[in-house]
Protein backbone atom coordinates (compact mmCIF):
# COMPACT_ATOMS: atom_id res chain seq x y z
CA UNK A 1 0.00 0.00 0.00
CA UNK A 2 2.36 2.61 1.03
CA UNK A 3 5.14 1.64 -1.82
CA UNK A 4 1.84 2.33 -4.47
CA UNK A 5 1.26 5.80 -2.63
CA UNK A 6 4.42 6.91 -2.07
CA UNK A 7 4.28 9.30 -5.25
CA UNK A 8 0.71 9.83 -4.27
CA UNK A 9 0.09 11.36 -1.28
CA UNK A 10 2.68 12.59 1.54
CA UNK A 11 3.77 9.72 3.48
CA UNK A 12 2.46 11.28 7.02
CA UNK A 13 -1.36 10.18 5.44
CA UNK A 14 -2.85 7.44 7.77
CA UNK A 15 -3.17 3.86 5.80
CA UNK A 16 -7.01 4.69 6.35
CA UNK A 17 -7.38 8.08 4.67
CA UNK A 18 -5.28 6.89 1.84
CA UNK A 19 -7.62 4.04 1.18
CA UNK A 20 -10.80 6.42 1.91
CA UNK A 21 -9.66 8.45 -0.58
CA UNK A 22 -8.37 6.34 -2.94
CA UNK A 23 -12.61 4.80 -2.69
CA UNK A 24 -14.18 8.10 -2.57
CA UNK A 25 -11.77 10.10 -5.33
CA UNK A 26 -10.93 6.98 -7.33
CA UNK A 27 -13.94 4.88 -7.12
CA UNK A 28 -11.91 2.02 -6.59
CA UNK A 29 -14.28 -0.48 -4.65
CA UNK A 30 -13.94 -1.47 -1.81
CA UNK A 31 -12.66 -5.24 -2.99
CA UNK A 32 -10.32 -3.96 -5.25
CA UNK A 33 -8.55 -2.02 -2.80
CA UNK A 34 -8.61 -4.93 -0.27
CA UNK A 35 -6.99 -7.04 -2.99
CA UNK A 36 -4.10 -4.54 -3.49
CA UNK A 37 -2.85 -4.30 -0.34
CA UNK A 38 -3.54 -7.92 0.92
CA UNK A 39 -5.97 -7.83 3.42
CA UNK A 40 -10.21 -8.58 3.45
CA UNK A 41 -12.50 -6.41 2.31
CA UNK A 42 -14.61 -5.58 5.81
CA UNK A 43 -11.37 -4.51 6.87
CA UNK A 44 -11.05 -1.85 4.03
CA UNK A 45 -14.82 -1.27 4.91
CA UNK A 46 -14.18 -0.40 8.39
CA UNK A 47 -11.15 2.12 8.17
CA UNK A 48 -13.65 4.05 5.52
CA UNK A 49 -16.14 4.23 7.67
CA UNK A 50 -13.95 5.63 10.63
CA UNK A 51 -13.05 8.59 8.42
CA UNK A 52 -16.27 9.14 6.82
CA UNK A 53 -17.14 9.55 10.98
CA UNK A 54 -14.48 11.56 11.85
CA UNK A 55 -15.45 14.19 8.83
CA UNK A 56 -17.45 16.54 11.49
CA UNK A 57 -14.45 17.24 12.94
CA UNK A 58 -13.96 20.33 10.74
CA UNK A 59 -9.88 20.16 10.43
CA UNK A 60 -10.05 16.42 9.58
CA UNK A 61 -12.71 17.68 6.31
CA UNK A 62 -10.83 20.21 5.23
CA UNK A 63 -7.30 17.74 5.22
CA UNK A 64 -9.23 15.42 3.01
CA UNK A 65 -10.79 17.91 0.81
CA UNK A 66 -7.25 19.71 1.01
CA UNK A 67 -5.29 15.57 -0.42
CA UNK A 68 -8.57 14.84 -2.73
CA UNK A 69 -7.53 18.56 -4.44
CA UNK A 70 -4.33 18.21 -4.49
CA UNK A 71 -3.28 14.55 -5.10
CA UNK A 72 -6.17 13.01 -6.85
CA UNK A 73 -6.82 14.95 -9.65
CA UNK A 74 -4.79 16.51 -12.33
CA UNK A 75 -5.07 19.50 -15.00
CA UNK A 76 -6.50 17.25 -17.19
CA UNK A 77 -9.37 16.16 -14.94
CA UNK A 78 -8.35 12.42 -14.65
CA UNK A 79 -8.04 10.78 -11.31
CA UNK A 80 -5.33 9.34 -9.84
CA UNK A 81 -5.51 5.73 -7.82
CA UNK A 82 -3.70 3.84 -6.19
CA UNK A 83 -1.21 2.23 -8.70
CA UNK A 84 -0.99 5.35 -10.97
CA UNK A 85 1.02 8.00 -9.25
CA UNK A 86 -0.02 11.65 -10.00
CA UNK A 87 3.84 12.85 -11.20
CA UNK A 88 4.93 13.63 -8.21
CA UNK A 89 8.58 14.19 -7.48
CA UNK A 90 9.78 11.54 -4.79
CA UNK A 91 12.46 14.95 -4.07
CA UNK A 92 9.73 16.78 -3.20
CA UNK A 93 7.40 14.44 -1.08
CA UNK A 94 10.51 13.82 1.30
CA UNK A 95 10.60 17.45 1.75
CA UNK A 96 7.13 18.00 2.32
CA UNK A 97 7.26 14.76 4.89
CA UNK A 98 10.89 16.41 6.71
CA UNK A 99 8.63 19.70 7.41
CA UNK A 100 5.62 18.32 8.54
CA UNK A 101 7.57 15.96 11.01
CA UNK A 102 9.74 19.00 11.97
CA UNK A 103 6.60 20.73 12.13
CA UNK A 104 4.25 18.08 14.15
CA UNK A 105 7.48 18.05 16.61
CA UNK A 106 7.16 21.70 17.88
CA UNK A 107 3.55 21.77 17.87
CA UNK A 108 3.24 18.34 19.65
CA UNK A 109 5.86 19.38 22.40
CA UNK A 110 3.91 22.47 23.27
CA UNK A 111 1.07 20.64 23.54
CA UNK A 112 2.14 18.36 25.93
CA UNK A 113 2.23 21.16 28.34
CA UNK A 114 0.02 21.61 31.23
CA UNK A 115 -3.40 23.82 30.34
CA UNK A 116 -2.07 23.65 26.33
CA UNK A 117 -4.42 23.89 23.61
CA UNK A 118 -4.76 24.55 20.20
CA UNK A 119 -7.49 27.16 19.00
CA UNK A 120 -8.43 26.99 15.61
CA UNK A 121 -10.59 29.56 14.35
CA UNK A 122 -13.17 29.32 11.44
CA UNK A 123 -11.34 30.80 7.86
CA UNK A 124 -8.00 31.68 9.45
CA UNK A 125 -4.89 30.62 7.69
CA UNK A 126 -3.40 30.00 11.09
CA UNK A 127 -3.69 28.29 14.66
CA UNK A 128 -2.25 28.96 17.63
CA UNK A 129 -0.84 27.41 20.90
CA UNK A 130 -2.40 28.83 24.30
CA UNK A 131 -1.54 27.66 27.69
CA UNK A 132 -3.81 28.42 30.56
CA UNK A 133 -1.48 30.02 33.19
CA UNK A 134 -4.05 30.64 36.35
CA UNK A 135 -5.41 33.82 37.57
CA UNK A 136 -2.92 35.41 35.04
CA UNK A 137 -4.89 34.09 32.20
CA UNK A 138 -3.79 32.21 29.08
CA UNK A 139 0.15 32.50 27.01
CA UNK A 140 0.24 31.31 23.57
CA UNK A 141 3.37 29.58 23.07
CA UNK A 142 3.09 28.68 19.03
CA UNK A 143 1.82 29.57 15.72
CA UNK A 144 0.68 26.98 13.53
CA UNK A 145 -0.24 26.59 10.12
CA UNK A 146 -3.92 25.33 9.52
CA UNK A 147 -2.70 22.45 7.25
CA UNK A 148 -0.21 21.65 9.83
CA UNK A 149 -3.45 21.59 12.15
CA UNK A 150 -5.28 19.87 9.49
CA UNK A 151 -2.44 16.84 9.16
CA UNK A 152 -2.37 16.21 12.79
CA UNK A 153 -6.14 16.00 13.15
CA UNK A 154 -6.20 13.94 10.21
CA UNK A 155 -3.13 11.36 12.19
CA UNK A 156 -5.56 11.62 14.85
CA UNK A 157 -2.61 13.50 16.95
CA UNK A 158 -5.16 16.25 18.08
CA UNK A 159 -8.98 15.77 19.18
CA UNK A 160 -11.53 18.26 19.68
CA UNK A 161 -14.47 17.46 21.93
CA UNK A 162 -17.06 20.17 20.87
CA UNK A 163 -15.95 21.61 17.27
CA UNK A 164 -17.69 25.07 16.91
CA UNK A 165 -16.47 29.01 15.63
CA UNK A 166 -13.30 28.76 17.65
CA UNK A 167 -12.22 24.88 18.39
CA UNK A 168 -9.83 23.44 20.75
CA UNK A 169 -8.13 20.28 20.21
CA UNK A 170 -5.79 18.77 22.77
CA UNK A 171 -3.02 16.18 21.88
CA UNK A 172 -4.42 12.44 22.06
CA UNK A 173 -2.93 9.65 23.45
CA UNK A 174 -2.24 8.84 19.62
CA UNK A 175 -0.06 11.83 19.88
CA UNK A 176 1.74 11.22 22.60
CA UNK A 177 3.09 8.18 21.06
CA UNK A 178 3.92 10.16 18.04
CA UNK A 179 5.76 12.20 19.54
CA UNK A 180 8.14 10.31 21.56
CA UNK A 181 8.79 8.45 18.25
CA UNK A 182 9.35 11.92 16.51
CA UNK A 183 11.91 12.68 19.19
CA UNK A 184 14.03 9.28 19.30
CA UNK A 185 13.90 9.89 15.06
CA UNK A 186 15.42 13.05 15.28
CA UNK A 187 18.29 12.05 18.07
CA UNK A 188 18.69 8.58 16.07
CA UNK A 189 19.54 11.07 12.90
CA UNK A 190 21.60 13.78 15.09
CA UNK A 191 23.67 10.71 16.79
CA UNK A 192 23.88 9.19 12.72
CA UNK A 193 25.11 12.45 11.96
CA UNK A 194 27.30 13.23 14.07
CA UNK A 195 29.26 9.30 13.81
CA UNK A 196 29.88 9.96 9.93
CA UNK A 197 31.52 13.52 10.62
CA UNK A 198 28.55 15.41 8.87
CA UNK A 199 27.00 18.69 10.93
CA UNK A 200 24.77 18.28 13.79
CA UNK A 201 21.50 18.13 12.80
CA UNK A 202 19.68 21.23 13.08
CA UNK A 203 16.86 22.31 15.03
CA UNK A 204 13.56 23.77 13.44
CA UNK A 205 15.04 26.96 14.02
CA UNK A 206 18.76 26.49 13.34
CA UNK A 207 20.11 28.18 10.07
CA UNK A 208 20.66 25.72 6.99
CA UNK A 209 23.39 28.02 5.17
CA UNK A 210 26.59 27.40 4.83
CA UNK A 211 28.45 28.74 8.41
CA UNK A 212 31.29 27.54 9.93
CA UNK A 213 30.63 24.40 11.40
CA UNK A 214 31.43 24.49 15.83
CA UNK A 215 33.03 20.96 16.85
CA UNK A 216 30.81 21.43 19.79
CA UNK A 217 27.70 22.65 18.15
CA UNK A 218 24.28 22.72 20.00
CA UNK A 219 22.57 19.11 19.80
CA UNK A 220 18.84 19.72 21.25
CA UNK A 221 17.16 16.84 23.73
CA UNK A 222 13.14 17.81 23.01
CA UNK A 223 11.36 17.59 26.00
CA UNK A 224 8.40 15.32 25.62
CA UNK A 225 6.18 17.25 28.43
CA UNK A 226 7.17 20.86 28.70
CA UNK A 227 9.20 23.56 28.17
CA UNK A 228 12.64 23.90 31.06
CA UNK A 229 10.98 27.30 31.37
CA UNK A 230 7.85 25.65 32.78
CA UNK A 231 9.53 23.14 34.91
CA UNK A 232 11.52 25.41 36.97
CA UNK A 233 8.71 27.42 37.57
CA UNK A 234 6.94 24.20 39.82
CA UNK A 235 10.29 24.39 42.07
CA UNK A 236 10.24 26.31 45.40
CA UNK A 237 12.44 28.16 47.48
CA UNK A 238 13.53 27.81 51.23
CA UNK A 239 10.48 30.14 51.42
CA UNK A 240 8.42 27.93 49.61
CA UNK A 241 7.88 30.65 47.35
CA UNK A 242 7.90 29.30 43.42
CA UNK A 243 11.69 29.43 42.24
CA UNK A 244 10.29 31.27 38.87
CA UNK A 245 6.79 33.56 38.89
CA UNK A 246 3.82 33.53 36.48
CA UNK A 247 5.75 37.44 35.46
CA UNK A 248 9.16 36.14 34.67
CA UNK A 249 7.52 32.57 32.73
CA UNK A 250 5.64 35.13 30.94
CA UNK A 251 8.60 37.44 30.01
CA UNK A 252 10.54 34.07 28.68
CA UNK A 253 7.34 33.19 26.71
CA UNK A 254 6.92 36.44 25.39
CA UNK A 255 10.86 35.76 23.98
CA UNK A 256 9.72 32.33 22.81
CA UNK A 257 6.96 33.41 21.06
CA UNK A 258 8.66 36.14 19.14
CA UNK A 259 10.87 33.80 17.93
CA UNK A 260 8.83 31.87 16.62
CA UNK A 261 7.01 34.29 15.00
CA UNK A 262 10.57 35.80 13.51
CA UNK A 263 11.11 32.04 11.74
CA UNK A 264 8.10 32.86 9.30
CA UNK A 265 8.47 34.19 6.26
CA UNK A 266 11.97 34.85 4.11
CA UNK A 267 14.07 35.09 6.33
CA UNK A 268 13.59 31.56 7.81
CA UNK A 269 17.30 30.78 7.89
CA UNK A 270 17.77 33.94 10.14
CA UNK A 271 21.01 32.42 12.53
CA UNK A 272 20.61 33.79 16.08
CA UNK A 273 24.46 32.04 17.62
CA UNK A 274 25.71 35.58 16.98
CA UNK A 275 24.04 36.12 20.51
CA UNK A 276 25.97 33.72 22.21
CA UNK A 277 29.26 34.69 24.08
CA UNK A 278 31.33 32.63 21.71
CA UNK A 279 30.31 34.38 18.85
CA UNK A 280 30.53 37.67 17.46
CA UNK A 281 27.81 40.19 18.54
CA UNK A 282 26.01 41.29 15.46
CA UNK A 283 24.25 44.79 14.72
CA UNK A 284 20.86 45.53 15.92
CA UNK A 285 18.04 47.27 13.73
CA UNK A 286 16.10 49.89 15.12
CA UNK A 287 12.36 50.24 15.15
CA UNK A 288 9.06 50.76 16.58
CA UNK A 289 8.17 48.10 19.15
CA UNK A 290 4.62 47.43 18.25
CA UNK A 291 4.79 46.65 14.91
CA UNK A 292 3.51 42.95 13.34
CA UNK A 293 4.95 40.25 11.47
CA UNK A 294 8.11 38.28 11.68
CA UNK A 295 10.14 40.80 11.06
CA UNK A 296 9.16 42.83 13.58
CA UNK A 297 9.45 39.77 15.54
CA UNK A 298 13.28 39.08 14.29
CA UNK A 299 13.46 43.04 15.81
CA UNK A 300 12.24 42.68 19.09
CA UNK A 301 13.94 39.26 20.27
CA UNK A 302 17.35 40.94 18.65
CA UNK A 303 16.67 44.00 21.02
CA UNK A 304 15.87 41.81 23.98
CA UNK A 305 19.13 39.69 23.51
CA UNK A 306 21.41 42.96 23.07
CA UNK A 307 19.41 44.39 26.35
CA UNK A 308 20.63 41.29 28.30
CA UNK A 309 24.11 41.28 26.97
CA UNK A 310 27.03 38.78 27.33
CA UNK A 311 25.77 35.46 28.98
CA UNK A 312 22.21 36.51 29.78
CA UNK A 313 21.38 36.31 26.09
CA UNK A 314 22.90 32.62 26.15
CA UNK A 315 21.14 31.57 28.98
CA UNK A 316 17.69 33.19 27.70
CA UNK A 317 18.51 31.84 24.06
CA UNK A 318 19.59 28.42 25.19
CA UNK A 319 16.73 28.13 27.67
CA UNK A 320 13.74 30.08 26.30
CA UNK A 321 14.68 29.69 22.53
CA UNK A 322 16.14 26.85 21.78
CA UNK A 323 14.36 24.45 25.17
CA UNK A 324 17.76 23.31 26.31
CA UNK A 325 17.90 22.21 29.56
CA UNK A 326 19.71 23.76 32.89
CA UNK A 327 22.32 21.12 32.93
CA UNK A 328 23.10 21.03 29.49
CA UNK A 329 22.97 24.79 29.34
CA UNK A 330 25.46 24.59 32.25
CA UNK A 331 27.54 22.40 30.45
CA UNK A 332 27.82 24.25 27.17
CA UNK A 333 28.93 27.27 28.91
CA UNK A 334 30.99 26.03 31.42
CA UNK A 335 29.29 26.91 34.61
CA UNK A 336 29.15 25.17 37.85
CA UNK A 337 26.43 22.70 38.73
CA UNK A 338 23.10 24.13 39.58
CA UNK A 339 24.11 27.45 38.90
CA UNK A 340 22.17 27.90 35.75
CA UNK A 341 19.13 28.04 37.56
CA UNK A 342 20.42 31.35 39.24
CA UNK A 343 21.22 32.95 36.04
CA UNK A 344 18.11 32.25 34.70
CA UNK A 345 16.00 33.60 36.96
CA UNK A 346 18.47 37.14 36.53
CA UNK A 347 17.62 36.94 33.11
CA UNK A 348 14.52 36.35 33.17
CA UNK A 349 13.98 39.57 35.63
CA UNK A 350 16.38 41.59 33.43
CA UNK A 351 14.01 40.24 30.50
CA UNK A 352 10.90 41.52 32.02
CA UNK A 353 12.63 44.99 33.37
CA UNK A 354 13.34 45.36 29.34
CA UNK A 355 9.88 44.48 28.22
CA UNK A 356 7.66 46.77 30.73
CA UNK A 357 10.67 49.82 29.73
CA UNK A 358 9.41 49.03 25.85
CA UNK A 359 5.90 48.98 26.87
CA UNK A 360 6.64 52.58 28.45
CA UNK A 361 8.36 53.48 25.37
CA UNK A 362 5.30 52.61 22.77
CA UNK A 363 2.76 54.55 25.48
CA UNK A 364 4.61 57.65 25.29
CA UNK A 365 5.22 57.35 21.99
CA UNK A 366 1.66 56.80 21.27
Amino acid sequence: MQENMAFTIPAWVPEGAQRYLAHTETGQSIRDIARSVGCHASTILRQIRRIEMRRDDPLVDAALQSLAKEHFSDPQGRSGSLSEPLGLQAEDTATKNEDFNREALRILRRLCETGAVLAVAEEMDKAVVVRDTGVSGTTRTAVVECTIAQALALNDWISCDNPGRISRYRISSSGRSALSQLIAEAENKARARNEFGMAEAQSPFQPQGNNRQDKSARRIRYSAAESPLIALARRRDKDGKHFLDESLVGAGERLREDFELSQIGPKVAQNWDHFLTAGGRGSFSNGRYDGQGSSDARARVERALSDLGPGLSDVALRCCCYLEGLELAEKRMGWSARSGKIVLRIALQRLKRHYEEQTEKTRLIG
